[in-house]
């Protein structure tokens, strides 16, 4: 029941009743609510400026969480660069020098994937920057990878190919020297056995009984059997080993190969002689590296130890007469 108001009249000095009009209770009720309506705005505002609601919660949780993620991201993504120049830096500086080859250009490795709309369809995205680069980076990383692996692929190849080298350098000696007395002459200016004046002499001569037997030095294909006859190298053979070494093997007195035959290290290819310009049984040997003679003495390296190459490169350098 509402409560009924009086008010004191001084004209009449009697209590009247205060009349409300409808206006009167509008007013009122429109200021009622103002000052609510104020009131929940304010409320609202600092509630919302000093408290979150569970919502903003779980997302400040999430971005929080997807912040951390993406750190470990950038970190992962930074050691895989750290690694993948380390094994870049030990390709061109390691591996690629112990087989001689060329490495491979930066301009190749550091070059960009290409297409000016690779990344289009994420540029709605919201943090747009921020995961194309990081999708760049990743691009770029795959692409390193790709190079590298086929470097790899080319590595094999040249140490396969390496061993095939290996294999065919003539490395030993053309006949068994075991004593270390068989070099009778060595690479260079010698005197000649007929014309009796300095020549260049563009091999070394091994002398032995005749029918000693003769070796391949390295493996290869044999490409020349000839008989000269009373001139010059008599009977001889030469072998193409490739990777442009070619050796030649003179005066003998029977072949044991023919032309096209493969060979390898150590067989025999035929037996020492006395033919040809030659005063005396052995066999004059040649090593030939890119239609150049050079010193087959640098080449007997392998079954001897150090002290014994040494005494042969020793033997070889003496300034003596040549038997061929």
């Amino acid at each position: 029941m509402a409560r009924i108001k009086y008010y004191y009249d001084t004209e009449t000095c009697k209590y009247e009743r205060v009349k409300v009009s409808t206006w009167d209770v509008v007013l009122n009720l429109m200021g009622f609510l103002s000052v609510s309506l104020i009131l929940a705005i304010a409320i609202v505002i600092i509630y919302s400026t000093y408290f979150e609601s569970p919502k903003e919660a779980l997302l400040k949780k999430e971005n929080s969480e997807l912040v951390m993620h993406y750190e470990i991201l950038e970190k992962n993504i930074q050691d895989l660069n750290n690694m993948m120049l380390a094994l870049e830096n030990r390709d061109d500086n390691v591996y690629r020098v112990i087989f001689e080859a060329d490495p491979i250009p930066n301009s190749i490795r550091q070059a960009g994937m290409g297409g000016a709309d690779r990344y289009e369809a994420l540029k709605s995205l919201e943090r747009e920057e921020l995961i194309v680069d990081t999708y760049s980076k990743i691009d770029k990383l795959k692409k390193q990878m790709y190079i590298q692996t086929k470097s790899y692929d080319d590595l094999i190849t040249m140490a396969q190919n390496k061993d095939n080298m290996w294999a065919a350098i003539p490395a030993i000696q053309p006949i068994l020297n075991q004593e270390l007395t068989r070099l009778a002459s060595g690479f260079g200016m010698r005197i000649h056995p007929i014309y009796k004046v300095k020549k260049m002499h563009e091999g070394v001569d091994f002398s032995a009984p005749r029918g000693t037997p003769i070796y391949a030095t390295g493996d290869g294909k044999v490409i020349t059997v000839r008989n000269m006859g009373l001139k010059g190298y008599g009977k001889y053979v030469e072998i193409d080993h490739g990777y442009g070494y070619v050796t030649k093997y003179a005066h003998m007195d029977e072949f044991n190969v023919r032309v096209g035959q493969e060979i390898k290290r150590g067989e025999c290819i035929g037996y020492v002689g006395n033919s040809g310009s030659s005063t005396a049984p052995h066999v004059h040997y040649e090593v030939i590296k890119d239609d150049k003679n050079i010193n087959p003495a640098l080449y007997f390296f392998q079954d001897i130890s150090p002290e014994e190459y040494e005494k042969l490169l020793e033997l070889a350098s003496i300034e003596n007469q040549s038997l061929s």
